[in-house]
């Protein structure tokens, strides 16, 4: 997934019809959906038929499949830098590190395109610019300090460790055997 041209949008400074942000709306309810079930093999035609909408209608809100991803991919970002959030409000920085991890895991564990997208893509800049990885770094820092987490541990070891949960959760053929790994990598970041 290389960075997709942005979406199609009405001029600067004027929103979206009413209508046309309508159809936004389920354009992206729908590509979730079906990303989420068929993977990144998704057909854009299936994304308009659940939509209810015509296909050169999403074309004119995405003009590329790999844009409609990329959009779904920030959004995903953009939810678990709000769980990152409600983490660093947690006195204790390990039980918030280890909270995010769950509660991304969990609702990437249903996601089958999230997974594969991360895992063959940079996503790092999107997670910057979401507030993700800075939260991510605080919550490290804190944790350590506080003496619950390994002092080499970095925030460049939660997306390997995340990718490393995606693929269990993509090539397994136990629903939940990602559990266990992830539970395994956690074990690892813990001060011993």
């Amino acid at each position: 997934m290389n960075p997709a041209p942005a979406p199609v949008s009405p001029l600067p400074g004027r929103p979206l019809r009413a209508d046309a942000r309508r159809n936004r709306e389920r354009i992206l309810k729908a590509a979730r959906a079906v990303f989420a079930d068929q993977g990144l093999h998704s057909q854009i035609d299936d994304v308009a038929k659940r939509a209810k909408v015509g296909v050169g209608t999403v074309y004119r809100h995405f003009p590329t499949k790999e844009a409609l991803l990329n959009a779904l991919v920030r959004e995903r970002f953009e939810e678990i830098a709000g769980y990152a959030l409600e983490a660093l409000e947690r006195d204790d920085a390990w039980e918030g590190f280890c909270q995010l991890v769950w509660r991304a895991a969990e609702r990437n564990a249903a996601d089958l395109a999230f997974c594969e997208a991360v895992s063959s893509t940079d996503c790092s800049a999107i997670v910057e610019d979401v507030g993700l990885m800075r939260s991510t770094e605080l919550l490290i820092e804190r944790a350590q300090a506080q003496g619950r987490m390994r002092l080499d541990a970095t925030g460049e070891d939660v997306p390997i460790m995340m990718v490393g949960a995606g693929a269990v959760m993509q090539m397994s053929p136990t629903p939940d055997a990602w559990v266990r790994y992830l539970t395994l990598m956690l074990d690892g970041l813990r001060a011993s």
